[in-house]
């Protein structure tokens, strides 16, 4: 079975109507975890810890779907 691995982060949005940080620089890296659930809790605490904030805003991104394990090369692997 393929691992599922899902990276939480977030940081302080420019608006809070648009996905674009203030300074990339500042992005929090919450981690990297094997499945959804254990993202979505770990999203799910920094965005209660930060609801103050509007500006602040935390995401899940599925990173196994930047791979293509049938592939042999995957796309990022090309640029190299």
């Amino acid at each position: 079975m393929p691992q599922r691995l899902h990276l939480v982060f977030g940081g302080e949005l420019v608006t809070p109507e648009k996905s674009v940080f203030k300074d990339v620089n500042d992005i929090h890296i919450v981690g990297m975890f094997p499945d959804y659930a254990s993202a979505y809790d770990a999203w799910k605490a920094e965005a209660q810890r930060t609801v103050d904030n509007a500006h602040t805003r935390y995401f899940i991104a599925h990173i196994h779907r930047l791979r293509d394990e049938e592939v042999e090369v995957s796309p990022t692997e090309e640029l190299g």
